[in-house]
């Protein structure tokens, strides 16, 4: 990152009760840096943001910004903007008087707040707004006036937790690209809560995933996607295709994933496994091999092609999606693979080959991993604390 590190997170620890909904958490954002915290809900990726702007105290470890220790400053001494998942603006409130309230808070003079609120309101494309009532805007619009107020106290660090998650998904994404325009034009430190892979890619430098309170990786979104370090990162970021196997290795060195039915796949030497290592042993029972579905090929079935490297299957339906579509294959004792593919590449009925894509990259881990297939679902709010007045966004957080 061009900068150098902003802010710091050192061994961050929160419990509520007896669940630690943040354990121990190391993180560094870099300065002009997009940070996301991903995850499912209830991993505590929320509590570590509302730790990071004042409004939780951590029960230990310690948050530094620009290398000075702020655990114990209040949000206001803080100066950081917030963004909120329902935008907390005041209905009472036009356009103008939302976005000028963290300046008035701060007693700044008349005309520099019109200078800073209608300069925010150009950048967010709302400069014809300022005496809207908010109840009268859309969604989007709403928003754009929630962002608009967090910069308008031009904070040192912006924090948004989940901000775009009431709009709908065409808006969505043309909001995250505006998002990411200006946060990269006014040179901002960032720090963004979402559960959504796709939003996290698409906004993010950089990606931490977080599970149960812990970070359980944090890269690049290519490095997340092509290299992950456990199951749960390879089955949270992107579908993943699990087919038991027992890895052989051999005459030549080189290892092979057989599978249930005896056709056997080579296994590229980058072939990643536990903890971003080796992988089970050659002959260890019961280990997994995780491939998506643009990595496995479709092919016309062939009896006599059957055996060293094609698994027989059946179209089981398929879905498309634009610029690819989707099979469901029944691969019999290896289960219920996806693969992508060409729109008329088969059809429902047709048995089918499947194999490894040139170059397809592969993953192993051990048996009993618990990713399920094909991404992973909400926690049901695991580690993550109830809802406060601060978590809503109350008064005086601007």
């Amino acid at each position: 990152m061009p900068h150098g590190a902003e802010l710091e997170l050192v061994r961050l620890g929160r419990t509520f009760g007896s669940t630690a909904a943040v354990d121990g958490l190391d993180l560094e954002v870099d300065r002009g840096e997009v940070l996301t915290l991903l995850g499912p809900s209830g991993c505590g990726k929320t509590t570590a943001l509302r730790l990071v702007a004042g409004f939780e105290v951590p029960d230990e470890g310690s948050v530094r910004f620009r290398g000075q220790d702020v655990t114990a400053w209040s949000p206001r001494r803080r100066g950081f903007g917030m963004v909120f998942q329902n935008y907390a603006l005041f209905p009472h409130l036009d356009v103008f008087e939302n976005v000028a309230f963290g300046l008035r808070c701060r007693s700044v003079g008349d005309s520099e707040i019109r200078r800073r609120v209608g300069r925010v309101l150009t950048l967010v494309d709302l400069p014809e707004h300022g005496e809207r009532p908010v109840q009268q805007l859309s969604g989007g619009q709403q928003q754009r006036v929630a962002l608009a107020r967090a910069l308008a106290i031009e904070p040192p660090l912006l924090l948004l937790d989940e901000p775009l998650s009431n709009l709908d998904a065409a808006l969505r994404e043309r909001t995250r690209t505006e998002l990411r325009r200006l946060i990269k034009e006014l040179d901002i430190t960032a720090l963004f809560v979402t559960h959504d892979q796709e939003e996290a890619f698409d906004l993010a430098d950089r990606v931490a995933v977080m599970r149960s309170g812990r970070l359980r990786q944090v890269g690049k979104p290519e490095e997340l996607y092509d290299a992950p370090a456990d199951a749960f990162v390879a089955g949270f970021v992107g579908r993943a295709n699990r087919l038991p196997v027992r890895l052989e290795r051999e005459d030549g060195g080189g290892r092979v994933a057989r599978l249930p039915d005896g056709t056997v796949w080579p296994l590229p030497v980058t072939a990643a496994g536990r903890e971003g290592g080796r992988g089970p042993a050659p002959d260890e029972v019961g280990a997994e091999l995780w491939v998506r579905p643009e990595d496995l090929e479709l092919r016309p079935w062939a009896p006599e092609s059957a055996g060293r490297e094609v698994l027989a299957g059946k179209v089981v339906d398929r879905r498309f999606r634009g610029a690819v579509t989707t099979y469901r294959i029944d691969a019999r004792e290896a289960g219920v693979l996806e693969v992508n593919g060409h729109r008329d590449a088969a059809a429902p009925g047709d048995r089918v080959g499947l194999a490894p894509a040139r170059g397809a990259a592969m993953h192993l881990f051990g048996a009993g991993t618990d990713a399920p297939p094909g991404g992973w679902p909400d926690e049901g709010g695991e580690g993550e604390e109830p809802e406060t007045e601060s978590a809503r966004g109350g008064r005086g957080e601007s």
